[in-house]
């Protein structure tokens, strides 16, 4: 009897599972709040991955992923794992996709402020190319033109990559040959230096509630997040808000960060692109920790419910949703024709 109840209960619990990598503080207090609360038919663990067997479900209702950017054999779990119908928090397939230089130019077209970027190619070709495999590309690239649209001193970065990697300033242009020179084949974006007087750093989950965080990047990492900032207008924290909420229900992160720099009161969208963002209690402090925990969690819990096993729970965004929405077929309305001898039927009395 008692076998049977448990056997009952386990169908019925659904699990929320973490994949994560290196961090230690985040994960441990994620899966902890979430057992705190003792919500009915909802526990949190680890994930645990063993044999990965092709449209085979796995056990979890939702998985936050932590990792997956650095692991491809994650990535590759995670979209079989959304197939079986688990939410995977961030959509696997979206992020498998996006790049920082595309979510600029999304950016400019939903009237978020970005700083002026051009991408380049990468300095050394990439395995498997040849001269032969470039032949559509202007040689030499019209520098003077980008110089001019860019501006100096300027930043160099990846296009795809996070966590301050690769990322240079730049004083010229021998100086941008030089480093451009050490970058590899990484392809890299060249960006306006905004040159501002507050920036900030901010957690976006479920594409709305955002916690604004005041931040300098300047500083060692672990003193970027400032404890003891200077009070800051509410109209320029709106419209910080209000941008951290277009950028991500356009995009469709559950999970993430944006960084703005203020320049002459306009916040520049910078970076926001974090989709497995720094949580770390000793980074961003007590306060900023106790708030990702907690909503993160609440976050989850709240995907476990809506979640329905079989079929896909991922969030796409608006871009993704709009293009499927513009070419679905316009259903042509109903109308009623009276034929010639309904017409002509006389009136009943």
């Amino acid at each position: 009897m008692s076998i049977t109840c448990e056997k009952t209960n386990n169908l019925h619990m659904k699990k929320i599972g973490i994949l994560f990598g290196q961090e230690n503080t985040f994960p441990h207090a994620f899966i902890e709040r979430i057992n705190e609360k003792k919500i009915k038919g909802i526990e949190a663990e680890i994930v645990t991955v063993d044999m990965v067997q092709q449209a085979a479900p796995t056990d979890y209702a939702v998985i936050i992923d932590r990792i997956s950017q650095d692991v491809p054999f994650y990535r590759a779990y995670l979209k079989n794992a959304a197939i079986g119908g688990t939410a995977v928090i961030n959509n696997p397939f979206w992020w498998s996709a996006d790049e920082k230089f595309f979510n600029n130019a999304l950016a400019e077209q939903i009237g978020v402020p970005v700083p002026k970027t051009v991408i380049l190619p990468s300095h050394k070709r990439p395995d498997d190319t040849s001269e032969t495999s470039f032949r559509n590309m202007a040689y030499p690239l019209s520098w003077g033109k980008i110089f001019d649209y860019i501006g100096f001193p300027a930043y160099m970065k990846p296009h795809a990559g996070g966590g301050w990697k690769s990322v240079y300033q730049v004083s010229d242009a021998n100086d941008l040959f030089a480093k451009h020179a050490e970058t590899d084949q990484l392809v890299m974006m060249l960006q306006e230096e905004i040159k501002f007087t507050e920036y900030f750093r901010c957690y976006a989950l479920g594409g709305t509630n955002i916690h604004i965080m005041q931040y300098e990047p300047r500083n060692p990492h672990h003193l970027r997040y400032v404890r003891d900032a200077a009070p800051v207008a509410a109209s320029l924290l709106k419209t910080i808000k209000d941008y951290c909420i277009k950028l991500n229900q356009a995009l469709g992160y559950d999970f993430n960060t944006v960084e703005f720099a203020v320049r002459d009161g306009i916040p520049y969208a910078i970076d926001f692109c974090n989709p497995a963002p720094d949580a770390d209690i000793n980074s961003v402090g007590q306060d900023n920790f106790d708030w990702i925990v907690e909503n993160a969690a609440n976050l989850a819990i709240s995907r476990a419910k809506a979640q329905k096993p079989g079929q896909m729970n991922l969030t796409w965004g608006t871009f993704i949703s709009n293009q499927f929405a513009a070419k679905a077929p316009v259903a042509k309305a109903a109308t009623t024709t009276k034929t010639a001898a309904a017409k002509k039927a006389p009136k009943k009395a």
